[in-house]
């Protein structure tokens, strides 16, 4: 059996990965290698680019550090939970490892292409992956998979300027349709939160605070109960993906009220500085959203903000909505 020293840098091959670790040589980007108990991840933008999308990359670090986004497996039609996306998917309930290669370089005078290795990951424990759509030729869009990666921990990732997201060539805006949800990923076991670390800007090593965790998820069960709200109200609502020209990522507003034409931002607290981030959100993204003129625009928040910061929202003429223990307060807005 040959052996192979995954130390983060490395530059290899796919045969010589499944040589040492076993695994197939041709069997698409994610790779389950059941001897050594592995999953191999092989991330190349350019194979992105020719079903007509750059998903595959670094992206802007956040509150939690360093964060690789990945596209699942999927050529035509929506992606799904199967096959290798939920081998991925159920790696941290398998207990697997994880480990990531970037396409490095063509081996001269054939096809195949040398790997780097950027180190072992984690799917993301709070939000383990995340939907894009891509327009395809027929005018509708379909559903990509774009999973969410950080540093396994103790893990260092070799992340270099070449491996950023690629920005986009254009601006679209994409009205998301309303579909079953994905299958929920099982918890990462085993793995605590940890504050973030960065060393030199062509080496970084990922960790996970949890400083703004909670917030994020309180936000996210906030949306969801005031969709729940809106349906029983009989309001149609639905979201939308805005990808800019120029950057890289995607933009995606909180809630649109169909009926009654209101763009929600949802925020986990009702504090000032969330409610000002929500503030240059909304004023972002209906720029990109039709019908902008008789659009209106609502902050949408766990509980009441202060008495200011009420007045803050209406100088800027931007409805406030929060929750109660019976409903909504504010909702439906009155009619202009």
């Amino acid at each position: 059996m040959a052996t192979l020293e995954l130390v983060p840098g490395l530059i290899t091959t796919r045969e010589k990965v499944a040589e040492a670790f076993g695994g197939s040589i041709y069997s698409g980007g994610i790779v389950p290698a059941v001897r050594s108990g592995m999953v191999f991840v092989y991330s190349d933008p350019q194979v992105g680019e020719k079903f007509g999308y750059t998903f595959d990359g670094r992206a802007e670090d956040d509150d939690f550090g360093i964060l690789y986004l990945y596209t699942g497996a999927g050529s035509t039609g929506h992606q799904e939970f199967v096959r290798g996306n939920k081998t991925l998917l159920d790696t941290a309930a398998n207990d697997r490892q994880v480990h990531l290669f970037v396409a490095h370089s063509r081996v001269p005078g054939k096809k195949e292409v040398r790997q780097r290795y950027v180190g072992r990951v984690v799917l993301d424990s709070e939000a383990p992956y995340e939907e894009r759509w891509s327009p395809v030729e027929d005018g509708t869009s379909r559903r990509i998979i774009v999973f969410r990666f950080r540093a396994a921990a103790g893990a260092e990732l070799l992340l270099l300027e070449q491996d950023a997201l690629k920005p986009a060539a254009r601006t679209s805006v994409i009205e998301l349709p309303k579909e079953p949800a994905p299958p929920k990923v099982p918890r990462q076991a085993g793995t605590k939160d940890r504050k973030t670390e960065q060393h030199s800007a062509s080496e970084t090593t990922a960790y996970v605070s949890g400083g703004s965790r909670m917030v994020r998820r309180r936000e996210g069960q906030l949306v969801k109960a005031f969709e729940a709200h809106l349906e029983k109200a009989g309001h149609a609502f639905k979201s939308f993906q805005i990808i800019v020209e120029g950057e890289a990522g995607a933009l995606r507003p909180d809630v649109y009220d169909a009926t009654d034409h209101v763009l929600y931002e949802a925020k986990g607290q009702a504090t000032r500085d969330n409610v000002r981030m929500a503030i240059g959100q909304l004023a972002d993204y209906r720029r990109h959203i039709g019908n902008v003129e008789a659009l209106r625009v609502a902050v949408l928040l766990p509980s009441a903000p202060s008495p200011d910061v009420r007045d803050l929202l209406a100088a800027q003429r931007i409805a406030l909505v929060y929750q109660t223990k019976s409903g909504f307060e504010g909702f439906p807005l009155p009619e202009c």
